[in-house]
């Protein structure tokens, strides 16, 4: 990375408006003139895709997009961090906010996928996958290195809608989590620091089911232990026997974790409702179940998820005959 010589332009800072709800106010001081750089990767990398894999839905409070900026507010290990990112066609412009900016200005590189690395995939194997890896050469796994965060939002989507589990996770950043530093476009929400403190009628309200918070809360009793032993742990396969040896945490939400805090290329969400679908039919024409997607699959080991990824992006889809799955909504119970 290198230091940027002129600042990016980015939004005028949030005025105080008479009346405004808690949510609408900005309660912070005149912002602090941002921390800035450029990233520009050795090779050609599509930054935008790799960062938006880490949105949790069109109105998530932790990510927006705006004018062609890319606003990511996260709790780093230094403190809460604002980014705005600008990618370009050589790199990624970035300015920062907050006590982590320093952090997340490091992370940046690895959050555009920095880290990944396709040698030895073979797109050839499929004239699908070699298609589009044509198209798309400069696909990268981006990673977040925020390992608890990853895991809470990937609890959040168990077992239920997209629509749900992207509400739920607003109404939660939005009501207990803190106010993004720096000047958004909007007001913005970092996770919360202690996700113990929120009350289970909080929990309810929002529209989460109660096996997720409680497995949230619980794990979030135990998160020192878990960042300590996810950092030690040198592969897949032991990051999931970290992941999965907590109550309620299964090798779908494992693997989540795994993709979206480091990048995972091997990763395959097993269980989850539509993946193994969506290979199949890509791959072969018709519906397989997991163990079908796991055969499929198996000439890639070591770049599993990067075929998944190839395989959105192909426009393949397999036509919905079905009833579309009703979301569930407990909170008149």
């Amino acid at each position: 990375m290198t230091g940027a010589r002129g600042r990016m332009p980015v939004a005028p800072a949030a005025r105080r408006l008479p009346g405004a709800s808690p949510a609408s106010r900005d309660p912070r001081p005149i912002v602090a003139p941002p921390l800035e750089t450029v990233y520009r990767p050795r090779s050609p990398i599509d930054a935008a895709r790799a960062i938006g894999y880490q949105r949790r839905g069109a109105h998530d409070p932790s990510m927006i997009v705006a004018a062609g900026v890319i606003w990511r507010v996260s709790r780093t290990p230094d403190g809460i961090a604002t980014l705005a990112l600008r990618p370009e066609h050589h790199g990624v412009r970035a300015a920062a906010w907050g006590p982590g900016a320093d952090w997340a200005l490091a992370q940046l590189p690895r959050l555009c996928g920095a880290h990944d690395d396709p040698d030895g995939f073979d797109a050839a194997r499929h004239p699908l996958i070699a298609a589009t890896h044509h198209r798309h050469p400069d696909l990268r796994l981006g990673a977040t290195d925020l390992v608890f965060d990853a895991l809470v939002s990937a609890i959040f989507e168990q077992k239920v809608t997209g629509l749900q589990a992207f509400g739920a996770w607003r109404s939660i950043l939005t009501w207990c989590g803190e106010r993004a530093p720096g000047p958004t476009p909007r007001p913005m929400f970092a996770p919360p620091a202690d996700w113990r403190a929120i009350p289970s009628w909080t929990w309810h309200r929002a529209g989460l089911e109660p096996p997720q918070s409680r497995t949230i809360v619980a794990a979030a009793g135990r998160r020192g232990s878990i960042e300590r032993a996810m950092d030690g742990a040198t592969d897949g396969v032991a990051r999931d026997r970290v992941l999965t040896s907590l109550p309620g945490v299964g090798v779908w939400t494992g693997a989540e974790t795994r993709i979206r805090a480091y990048g995972d290329p091997d990763a395959v969400s097993v269980g989850d409702y539509h993946v193994a679908h969506e290979v199949g039919f890509a791959l072969t024409g018709r519906r397989v179940d997991d163990d079908g997607m796991l055969e499929l699959l198996a000439p890639w080991a070591g770049h599993r998820q990067r075929v998944i990824r190839l395989i959105g992006l192909s426009g393949a889809r397999e036509p919905r005959r079905g009833a579309r799955l009703a979301p569930e909504d407990h909170r008149g119970r």
